[in-house]
């Protein structure tokens, strides 16, 4: 039986803080991805929730298995309206807050039964299982071991219910991984459990189950950037035209020049299947397998057939070619045939992914469910010391790859080679990534070739994905009010990178053009006078007492937030963690009687233009 791939355990208060985090080892061994999630502010957890309700619904609907400390009541009410199909339903489990009982409530035979028992047997507490079929014979007829697929899954139901009662069944020799089941098995019984590669009605399973075991794998080639519709079609109509099922595919292969090609990993995904990938080299050696050697395919790639030698090559020595290439006007498509089904261990290489990740400035509940999912499931976490420090329990030591203030190309390269292997790789920044952060510094890696220091091919074919964050001007303006409410610009006067002559005429235009400015790498220990020249253009052009924002440790502990003028800025106030936001001539300032917020009360904005509609209302 697959687990899920990843499971959140939701965790109401701090009563059952250590038991949650029991259960997040117990887990995290058995080889789950984990993540706990804690409502309010409860410290030592990976994201914050406020609704119950509205949070279980989110995480049921992006495929999460949930795993929660609450009443089996709660959780059913509030997923109650969700529920239209047992066979899409991710695992649900409630867990007694006193850890006496473990419940899977919904998708027991999608993994929340071997969830339930894992934990279960974790905590040395009970599972209350209640699936017929695992409570008689602990097993689920509709969800075979990887490496199996049941056609027809939905007539199976019926099936089981009949073997529940007693019913005895024939079950064929190829199944052996139900051996030692304490099924009742006769030769004439009329229920059968038997395997195919090929395809069986749907009326056949009514008296049979047919599991088919992938041994499949589905060699392509293709045009650059075909569409996924075709390529899916082609597929199938080979299949057909060969009478094989789709469920007895395992794989789809192809030559590694080919593992940034969006329509081979959505036909995988269509078909429930990974991609994986070999060099020209590996599929060359091929060449006397092949029905239909290329040299014209040679010349353009380094190998005689993409489509056959990827399907042989997945395949391996004991494998055979069992449908030659077949051509459409984009594709080919050729299967492969393996001696056994495939499991965990696959051959060839995945695509890895690179996530470029804005965590926010550090707070776990400024940080996005997509940053934190993101996180939660790569293999490596690259990043500067500080910000890995601030992922908490998130960043443990294995998955840590942690670097040094001032290595931001070695950073940087690093998490797209390690991408390029074929992990999953996670390159951390604070604030957002592509604001003043290691975004564009991936970008132009990618965009160089590797004689003019970018990176390698591997690297260039990776999964790409920036995640936004909340970045610092937009905290420290939250943080104040409003000051960003109307037009702004952000300029970092570090000149380490950029001529000071360039950065002058940056300040100087956004002076005159009156915008709120937002002021990153205001200074360093070697930079003192930059903030104070463009305080002093700045000057020339707004009025004294436009206000000043100064923020740093901004969702910290640590955080501080001072209120200032341009006329009483003083830079000493200032240092490289203080991000520094200017009004324009319009911004405005506003106590309000609640001292605890912005500094001790003084807020600050910039009107939208909004107060001649306000105005006309009360003339009116």
């Amino acid at each position: 039986m697959e687990k899920v791939k990843s499971v959140v355990i939701l965790l109401p208060s701090l009563t059952a803080k250590d038991l949650a985090l029991s259960v997040k080892a117990i887990l995290a061994k058995a080889g789950y991805q984990v993540q706990l999630h804690g409502k309010g502010d409860i410290e030592g957890v990976d994201l914050f929730y406020v609704d119950t309700r509205q949070h279980l619904k989110e995480l049921y609907a992006e495929g999460h298995g949930i795993l929660a400390f609450y009443a089996s009541g709660i959780v059913i009410r509030a997923l109650a309206p969700m529920l239209d199909d047992k066979f899409k339903e991710p695992p649900v489990v409630a867990v007694a807050r006193d850890g006496s009982s473990v419940i899977p409530l919904l998708g027991g035979h999608h993994g929340a039964n071997e969830l339930a028992r894992t934990v279960a047997e974790g905590l040395e507490c009970h599972a209350a299982i209640t699936t017929a079929g695992d409570c008689r014979y602990r097993l689920a007829l509709d969800n075979p071991p990887k490496g199996w697929k049941l056609q027809h899954p939905r007539e199976a139901a019926s099936i089981m219910a009949r073997l529940v009662e007693g019913e005895a069944v024939s079950v064929s020799s190829d199944l052996d991984w139900l051996d030692e089941s304490e099924l009742l098995r006769a030769d004439s019984a009329e229920i059968k459990l038997t395997t195919s590669l090929a395809p069986v009605e749907k009326e056949t399973a009514k008296s049979a189950l047919t599991y088919s075991p992938q041994k499949l794998v589905i060699g392509i080639g293709c045009e650059r950037g075909v569409s996924a519709e075709h390529l899916i079609a082609h597929i199938e109509q080979v299949l057909a035209d060969n009478r094989l099922a789709p469920e007895a595919i395992g794989l789809v292969a192809s030559i590694d020049l080919k593992m940034d090609e969006y329509a081979i990993h959505q036909a995988a995904a269509n078909f429930g299947v990974p991609a994986r990938f070999f060099d020209a080299k590996t599929l060359d050696a091929e060449k006397d397998r092949l029905q239909n050697p290329s040299d014209i395919v040679f010349a353009e790639v380094g190998c005689h057939g993409v489509a056959e030698g990827a399907a042989l090559a997945a395949t391996g020595i004991a494998g055979k070619l069992l449908v030659a290439k077949v051509k459409s006007d984009k594709a080919t498509c050729a299967i492969g045939l393996a001696e056994q089904p495939f499991g965990k261990d696959l051959p060839g290489k995945k695509r890895g992914s690179l996530a470029v990740i804005g965590m926010g400035p550090g707070q776990t509940a400024w940080r996005t469910p997509e940053a934190t999912n993101l996180i939660a499931s790569a293999d490596k976490l690259v990043g500067y010391r500080l910000y890995l420090d601030l992922l908490g329990p998130m960043a443990d030591e294995e998955r840590r790859c942690d670097f040094k203030m001032g290595s931001e190309k070695e950073r940087c390269r690093y998490a797209l080679e390690e991408a390029g292997k074929g992990y999953d790789v996670a390159l951390i920044c604070s604030g957002d990534g592509g604001i003043y952060a290691m975004g564009a510094l991936v970008m132009e890696l990618l965009d160089r070739s590797l004689e003019n220091g970018g990176v390698s091919d591997d690297a260039k074919r990776v999964a790409l994905t920036h995640v936004p964050g909340i970045s610092a001007l937009q905290a420290a303006s939250a943080r104040f009010g409003a000051l960003l409410g109307h037009d702004f610009c952000t300029i970092s006067l570090s000149d380490l990178l950029t001529p000071w002559e360039t950065i002058l005429q940056r300040i100087e235009a956004a002076a005159k053009g009156d915008f709120v400015i937002a002021f990153y790498n205001p200074v360093s220990i070697k930079r003192r006078t930059q903030l104070a020249t463009a305080r002093e253009i700045l000057m020339t052009e707004r009025p004294a007492d436009t206000p000043v924002l100064l923020a740093s440790n901004l969702g910290r502990d640590n955080e501080a937030l001072k209120l200032r003028t341009l006329e009483n800025l003083d830079i000493n106030e200032v240092d490289m963690l203080t991000v520094v936001l200017v009004g324009s001539s319009q911004s405005k300032v506003w106590r309000s009687g609640d001292h605890s917020i912005g500094d001790e009360g003084w807020l600050a904005y910039t009107p939208r233009g909004y107060a001649k509609r306000i105005d006309g209302e009360k003339e009116q």
